[in-house]
């Protein structure tokens, strides 16, 4: 198998190396970068693997999969490219999310729509990623008809210039770096840019990819998205309403037997216990407003999880499908 990592430098670009020894994935690798990127030595499975500048004759070549993570301007450009040499591209920006014909994949969740396709495949939010694991059991029991979700968003969810802000603010910098104000010691409650409607884009997404992601056109869903001084790991407060009435122990059972879900019946999680998982972790489960609404607290690897993870879940996912 031949794969191409765009954007191979950065962190979910690395992590999707890491991805793919983790998953014992023998290819053959490429990687691109921007051009200042060109010549930085990798690793993958021990071999030493050199970048390459991304152009336009790089992705004339074919490939079996093509792993994108270099933001949406580079995605619009570059992914029909390289569809248009036969390959298959899994693209972890948001350039694509909101196009009815890409698929929009978790694939613990809906991965029928990868049976048959070659094309783009868009890879969801991470804040959506980890929310839709831990829904989509629960729904498919209770029928889920509306969500109302807090995030505490770590700041690699910002990329490098994330983590080297808040890393600079520690070290005494006033510098606002990539944030609207000081994430240092400090929360702020926006995301994005701001909409018409009063949501940031971030909220948006939430609420687009997780009606989307789990087939309830009619899902009511407020989130409401807050960076915080975290370097990794995506933390949500949820509480969800169901169709019918819920037996609490059932509704436990239910996640502890769900795909890539990690159930706590006793304790907490928080970001620093998430190590190298790529779970979504769930805690706190309790009974909402009645007896036809849940609560729970619920955390995940944004840089595993949230982007490379289930990107890799998605190429080995098609791959098998598509054998």
């Amino acid at each position: 198998m031949k794969i191409a990592i765009i954007g191979a430098t950065g962190e979910v670009g690395r992590m999707m190396i890491t991805c793919l020894e983790e998953a014992g994935c023998d290819a053959e690798l490429d990687l691109f970068a921007s051009e200042r990127s060109e010549g930085q030595v990798l690793y993958f499975n021990d071999e030493a693997v050199k970048v390459k500048k991304l152009t336009e004759a790089s992705l004339k070549e074919h490939y079996d999969y093509v792993l994108m993570s270099a933001g949406g301007a580079i995605s619009k450009y570059y992914a029909p490219l390289a569809v248009s040499s036969g390959n298959v591209v899994i693209d972890n920006s948001s350039a694509w999310r909101r196009e009815e014909n890409i698929p929009l994949v978790v694939p613990e969740i809906n991965c029928d729509e990868l049976k048959n396709y070659y094309g783009i495949i868009a890879n969801p939010n991470c804040s959506t990623i980890q929310l839709v694991l831990a829904l989509h059991p629960l729904h498919k029991r209770y029928n889920l008809t509306k969500v109302v979700v807090a995030t505490y968003q770590s700041v690699s969810g910002s990329g490098y210039k994330g983590i080297v802000t808040l890393q600079k603010q520690r070290q005494g910098s006033d510098e606002l770096g990539v944030y609207p104000e000081k994430i240092d010691l400090n929360v702020i409650p926006q995301i994005g840019a701001f909409q018409d409607n009063g949501y940031c884009q971030e909220e948006d997404k939430m609420q687009y990819e997780t009606a989307r992601i789990l087939n309830i056109r009619n899902l009511q869903l407020c989130a409401t998205t807050v960076r915080v001084p975290v370097y990794y790991g995506h933390s949500e407060a949820v509480y969800a309403e169901f169709a019918q009435e819920i037996e609490l122990t059932e509704a436990a059972d239910i996640l502890q037997n769900a795909p890539s879900v990690k159930y706590y019946a006793n304790t907490y999680v928080t970001p620093l216990d998430l190590n190298k998982s790529d779970d979504s972790h769930v805690c706190r489960l309790r009974y909402g407003t009645d007896k036809m609404s849940l609560a729970f607290w619920n955390v995940g690897h944004n840089i595993r999880l949230g982007a490379a993870a289930n990107a890799v879940r998605i190429m080995l996912k098609h791959k098998e499908l598509n054998s």
